[in-house]
């Protein structure tokens, strides 16, 4: 049942011929890769201003600030800031390093010497160990900032500890609620900056939804992908995918809990993927390649939770609803899952449950990440 895709397919002498060379990777890059036709999406600088943050025109504004606009160095803060090719090609890297590292190679270490902050105004089990793992089986050391260590924009300013973090480290990592705090770290780093999470978008999180699917299905483009549940931060980065390669999305969300009208609008304009918001989750689902769902109230709503379950009636994710998505659909949650609530005990331990590759696959897209900005 399982496909791997073309472009991420590991072939066993590729996988040798790392092996054979691994004892001269330490602090070397794996190869680049001129496999894909890349298409370029524009930019959207209006989602920046979406869920609490300001126009950072950060593309522009950089340099005057930080000086990475001219050098290699870059930070991943939403999925469309970068082209079709070269997502595939994070994805591709991703595989590789992750085949590598399930083959039992612990030599290839491209970070070694390098140190990264990892900031969490948010808890998280999945991204601070995927990150803190991943980074050290490449050679490099993490160094985890909770909220109690830094009180971000409260003890000290945002654009102060960037400029502190970045003269320490080579790469920051950061788990916040406001959007605008991601911005204003890029912005005053001098090295590059990954979200981890906002309030407005979890881009991490869907790269490693990404890789699983094209795991599982042998490829992303033209998979249908139905997402129940409220529009939140992963239903943006959704759409920010669909705005760079071509599938088609549906979010089935309550009467008032749709996802960013302006994200929608814009990832709809650029005409990349087929985009649906609906109220019917029986009818969205029909013909899934991937039902995906997430919790119905996330960290910070946890007061509105006993509403949300009322409002959120007849948009858990049970064994009825698979069967309505069809035999080919797979069950995707991004955790952690309150099960019973958004979705049932029965699905997330069905045959059709790629839950956990989900999870584990955090920390292969992120290392990938990091090894993209930090120019490997």
């Amino acid at each position: 049942m399982t496909a791997i895709s073309a472009h991420c397919a590991i072939r066993s002498d590729r996988i040798a011929a790392l092996s054979a060379s691994s004892s001269s990777f330490s602090g070397q890059i794996l190869p680049k890769h001129s496999r894909f036709s890349g298409v370029s999406v524009p930019a959207f600088p209006v989602l920046r201003r979406s869920i609490s943050c300001q126009s950072s025109s950060a593309a522009s504004s950089v340099s005057s600030v930080n000086g990475k606009a001219n050098s290699e160095l870059k930070d991943f803060l939403h999925i469309n800031d970068f082209d079709k090719d070269t997502i595939l090609k994070i994805l591709d890297q991703a595989a590789e390093v992750k085949a590598l590292l399930k083959s039992g190679e612990r030599t290839y270490l491209p970070f070694k010497g390098k140190t990264m902050s990892m900031i969490f105004t948010k808890p998280s089990m999945r991204t601070r160990v995927s990150f803190e793992t991943g980074f050290s089986l490449l050679g490099g050391h993490a160094i985890y900032l909770g909220p109690n260590d830094i009180q971000m924009g409260k003890r000290e300013e945002t654009r102060d500890i960037a400029r502190v973090l970045c003269r320490y480290n080579d790469i920051i990592m950061a788990r916040v609620f406001a959007h605008q705090d991601i911005l204003d770290l890029a912005k005053y780093s001098t090295v590059p900056v990954v979200n981890g999470l906002t309030d407005y978008n979890h881009p991490c999180q869907i790269m490693a939804d990404a890789l699983t699917i094209i795991e599982h299905i042998g490829h992303l483009e033209g998979t249908k992908v139905v997402y129940v549940g409220d529009g939140n931060n992963i239903v943006h980065s959704w759409l920010l995918l669909a705005a760079v390669v071509p599938f088609h999305f549906v979010c089935a969300c309550p009467k008032g809990f749709e996802p960013d009208k302006e994200t929608v609008e814009k990832v709809r304009q650029a005409g990349i993927s087929k985009i649906e918001i609906t109220n019917d989750p029986k009818e969205a689902v029909q013909g899934a390649d991937v039902v995906y769902s997430d919790v119905w109230a996330s960290m910070g709503q946890k007061e509105e939770a006993e509403h949300r379950r009322q409002v959120f009636k007849g948009f858990q994710v049970d064994e009825a609803l698979m069967k309505l998505a069809g035999p080919k659909a797979y069950f995707m949650h991004c955790l952690p899952a309150e099960r019973g609530t958004e979705v049932t005990d029965g699905v997330v331990e069905a045959p059709y449950s790629i839950v956990f590759p989900q999870a584990e696959n955090r920390m292969h897209a992120q290392n990938a990440i990091m090894l993209h900005v930090l120019g490997f």
